[in-house]
């Protein structure tokens, strides 16, 4: 954790234009005080200045997301993380993910906990025991850092059943959100529209992941064998299930 506190507030640098108005103020503040006493009126002023700059420039940092987590069964969430392994926001791309949301208190939390949290959730569980399938992924600018959160969040996937983590680009996360999508429903869209040109993302967007795939495994030559491993066929039930129970 201080490592991460140190990355935070070493990245912090004021801007020309911050600088400025903190050389402005401080004139002001002194009367453009330059002998005597006027360098101990000057510290004050300078300390305060510096720790506003450091303040609002971590405030940034902190609420900044360096990566995502996908989280779809349907509901369709995803996690904004921050440098400080922080879950800072938490989005909802359909009905039941808006749902899901206002239940979840995950933010400021540790992304692992907040995971684990979800996976748990009564509804999720449900869904996961039914037969349902989650996809998780992952994605972010820093390879390194993604890397880092894929391989923990695996940990934490492994003990429930019917789950696949996998990452993505930023690009693909862009073009996820442009499309109102999560990022995880959007490699499915990807995989998907290979199959079936006419496939758009609206109606992805309300299916489950297990619809997903076993449509594309209906669509597809080799009867799916290429598709993401999740879960069984022969496992649960079929057909549409919406957040608890249903819409």
């Amino acid at each position: 954790m201080n490592d991460a506190f140190k990355e935070l507030f070493g990245q912090v640098r004021a801007g020309e234009d911050l600088k400025d108005r903190t050389r402005i103020f401080l004139a002001g503040k002194t009367r453009g005080y330059t002998r005597g006493g006027g360098r101990r009126r000057w510290e004050p002023l300078c300390a305060a200045a510096c720790l506003l700059v450091a303040l609002v420039g971590g405030r940034w940092l902190y609420f900044t997301p360096i990566a995502e987590i996908s989280m779809d069964i349907n509901p369709s969430i995803e996690l904004g993380v921050n440098r400080l392994d922080q879950v800072i926001s938490v989005n909802g791309f359909n009905e039941d993910g808006r749902v899901l949301a206002q239940e979840l208190d995950v933010k400021y939390k540790p992304y692992r906990d907040a995971v684990e949290e979800i996976l748990n959730h009564d509804a999720v569980a449900a869904l996961l025991s039914g037969g349902e399938v989650m996809a998780i992924t992952v994605s972010g600018p820093d390879e390194r850092r993604s890397a880092r959160i894929l391989s923990e969040v695996q940990t934490c996937a492994a003990g429930h059943g019917n789950t696949h983590c996998d990452s993505a680009t930023p690009e693909d996360a862009a073009a996820a959100h442009e499309m109102g999508l999560s990022c995880g429903k959007y490699k499915a869209f990807l995989a998907l529209r290979q199959l079936d040109p006419e496939i758009t993302p609206e109606a992805v967007q309300g299916m489950t992941m297990r619809e997903i795939w076993e449509l594309a495994g209906r669509l597809s030559p080799d009867g799916g064998n290429g598709l993401p491993p999740y879960g069984g066929q022969e496992n649960g039930h079929h057909g549409h299930h919406g957040y608890g129970g249903g819409r």
